[in-house]
């Protein structure tokens, strides 16, 4: 793990949940396997998001078993893989398009959910869009009408040194832009 401490970074602005600030997506991921049950309640968190006419538009692909690993490294673009091959298990994020408008904004709804039970559950998880969507869709045999979004590396935390030196330093929870660089009131206003 990192020596930097979260508090020393994120800093909210208005009082918030402690959880939100401690959730972050390292890359320094232990070579140790996550239980059945672990991975079915992230899974089962993700599932009680909110949705556009309670549609429940996203699917999860999970990954992790030794062959299922197999098939998803051969679709994360390599430098993803040069950390992410460590994780244990994956989530594909996709949604149904057929099914709603919003599928896409209830899919993400989702991986939030599913990263706040992660963490509670003393594990790290960072998505990913640095996929081959089309070889994902043709290995996993996703049908046209879902759209592919993310994959999710999950699994416990290691220490920065299992990381490529390049890595090692942007392992550190980032910080965010203040709600007056993203809140409008009223209307949109152009910077």
């Amino acid at each position: 793990m990192s020596d930097v401490k979260i508090d020393e970074v994120r800093k909210a602005d208005y009082p918030i949940d402690e959880m939100f600030l401690n959730r972050w997506s390292p890359r320094a991921f232990q070579e140790k396997g996550v239980d059945e049950e672990t991975l079915m309640t992230v899974l089962e968190a993700a599932k009680w998001a909110p949705s556009g006419a309670n549609k429940q538009p996203w699917r999860f692909i999970l990954a992790n078993t030794e062959e299922d690993l197999e098939i998803f490294h051969s679709f994360i673009m390599e430098g993803n893989l040069e950390w992410a091959k460590k994780a244990p298990a994956y989530v594909l994020i996709i949604s149904d398009s057929n099914e709603s408008v919003s599928h896409a904004f209830d899919a993400g709804t989702a991986w939030g959910y599913l990263a706040l039970q992660a963490m509670k559950s003393g594990l790290i998880t960072h998505a990913m869009g640095g996929i081959h969507k089309d070889q994902a869709r043709e290995l996993l045999d996703i049908p046209d009408h879902f759209d592919i979004h993310a994959l999710i590396a999950i699994g416990y935390q290691d220490d920065v040194s299992v990381l490529e030196e390049r890595y090692q330093e942007r392992e550190i929870p980032s910080e965010r832009k203040p709600l007056t660089e993203t809140v409008m009131k009223g209307k949109f206003v152009r910077a």
